[in-house]
């Protein structure tokens, strides 16, 4: 099943994975201290606004995890004082769906150590919520949240299980765990 790029998350663990048809040649670098979606080298150079964007980055001990560039408001946002659930309402309201042949969904999530929130901008919905187990929210078929099994406790293992996951057309993920400290990874598929 393709279920597009994907956000899990819960408290103290989560992830982002992108799966493609259109754009399969992607890779996430760290740079700064966050985790980005970037074209890989050998990438047909494009146009769409829609390729590269933050997918990771850690605002005051919490993780923000997403497949576009809301992700940076939803940080700016959480650095600014608000709480989670307001931050994602925010950042997904203000970016809403993509302007894309698909009216892509943007979905996001944040993860505190002890906390989680996950969120998505369809068409027709915006949906936010408090979660306390691992929750899947994908841009198509899957565009409800719903429990899904993570199991890793690790970032580089949050990332490692979620580019594995049955979905079609793995390309590339990013992990986070957060406890004491934030901790980033990511992985390519093979």
């Amino acid at each position: 099943m393709y279920v597009g790029r994907f956000v899990v998350v819960g408290p103290g663990v989560g992830a982002y994975r992108v799966s493609s048809r259109s754009f399969p040649n992607r890779t996430v670098v760290e740079r700064d201290g966050l985790l980005t979606v970037v074209p890989t080298a050998d990438a047909a150079e494009t146009e769409n606004p829609y390729v590269s964007y933050n997918c990771a980055r850690e605002s005051g001990g919490r993780a923000v995890v997403g497949n576009g560039s809301h992700v940076d408001p939803i940080t700016e946002k959480l650095d600014l004082g608000y709480p989670a659930r307001d931050a994602l309402v925010s950042g997904l309201f203000s970016l809403d769906y993509e302007k894309d042949d698909y009216d892509t969904p943007r979905i996001a999530g944040v993860v505190g150590a002890d906390e989680a929130f996950i969120g998505i901008v369809r068409k027709d919905a915006l949906l936010v919520r408090s979660v306390a187990e691992p929750t899947l929210v994908a841009t198509y078929e899957k565009d409800s949240p719903e429990a899904y099994a993570l199991d890793a406790d690790t970032a580089a293992g949050a990332a490692r299980e979620v580019l594995d996951a049955e979905f079609e057309h793995a390309v590339c993920a990013a992990g986070v765990t957060v406890g004491d400290e934030v901790s980033f990874a990511f992985a390519d598929s093979e």
